[in-house]
C-alpha cells in the first residue's frame, strides 16, 4: 500500500479526492487536512510515502510545507503560474498537477512519484517553457520584493538605504513595464512569474 497524506483547504475537493483515491486498491489516504500546519503534523504522525499538497492554503501554503519536509510531494493547483512551478520543482516537488485532472491521473501520478519518477502537467510545463523573460531591473525587483500592505515608500527606502522618491520611481517604472495599475499588483505579478 502507498500511504498518502492529502492537504487541501477546499473541503469538497479534499473529501472527493480522498474518496476517489480510497477506491484504488494500492492507495491509502492516512490523513486529509485543510491547511499547511496540519499537513506538517499529519506527515510527522503518519510518515506517508507521498504527500499531496494544494499550492494555496491558509496557515502555511503548499510551497512552505514543501520546504519543511523530505517526503515525496505532489503539488495540486487551480492556476499554475510558471514561477510557482519552477519554485515547487526547485524545492523538491516530484509532481505538479491541475486540480481539474481526473482522479485516475492523480492516482497514477502518486504511483509514479512513489516509484521515483516525476510528473508535470504538460500544459503547465509548456506555459513555463514559453514564459517571457523578466523585463525588470535588479533594483526594481529588490523594491517590489519589499512591497506589501504594511510598508510605505519611506519604509522601503529606509530598509534599502534609498530615498522615498527613488523608491517611488522604481515602483512606477516596474508598474509601467508590467502594465500594473497598483504597486501591489506589480509585486503580485512579479511573484506569480517567479521573479521575486
Amino acid at each position: 500500500m502507498i500511504r498518502v497524506v492529502l492537504a487541501d483547504d477546499e473541503q469538497l475537493t479534499r473529501q472527493a479526492v480522498a474518496s476517489l483515491l480510497s477506491l484504488e486498491p494500492d492507495l491509502e489516504v492516512v490523513a486529509d487536512v485543510d491547511d499547511g500546519s496540519k499537513a506538517l503534523l499529519a506527515i510527522a504522525e503518519h510518515r506517508p510515502d507521498v504527500v499531496v499538497l494544494d499550492v494555496e492554503m491558509p496557515a502555511l501554503d503548499g510551497l512552505k510545507v514543501l520546504e519543511m519536509i523530505d517526503t515525496k510531494a505532489i503539488m495540486l493547483t487551480r492556476h499554475a503560474r510558471p514561477g510557482v512551478l519552477r519554485q515547487a520543482l526547485s524545492l523538491g516537488a516530484k509532481g505538479f498537477l491541475a486540480k481539474t485532472a481526473p482522479a485516475a491521473l492523480l492516482a497514477d501520478v502518486i504511483r509514479r512519484v512513489h516509484a521515483g519518477m516525476r510528473y508535470v502537467d504538460p500544459e503547465f510545463a509548456a506555459e513555463a517553457l514559453a514564459e517571457n523573460p523578466c523585463p525588470l531591473t535588479d533594483r526594481e525587483l529588490e523594491v517590489l520584493r519589499m512591497v506589501d500592505d504594511s510598508r510605505t515608500a519611506p519604509d522601503i527606502a529606509r530598509a534599502l538605504n534609498l530615498s522615498a522618491g527613488t523608491v517611488r520611481n522604481y515602483v512606477s517604472s516596474a508598474m509601467t513595464k508590467l502594465g500594473a495599475k497598483t504597486r501591489a499588483q506589480a509585486a503580485r505579478m512579479a511573484r506569480d512569474n517567479g521573479w521575486i
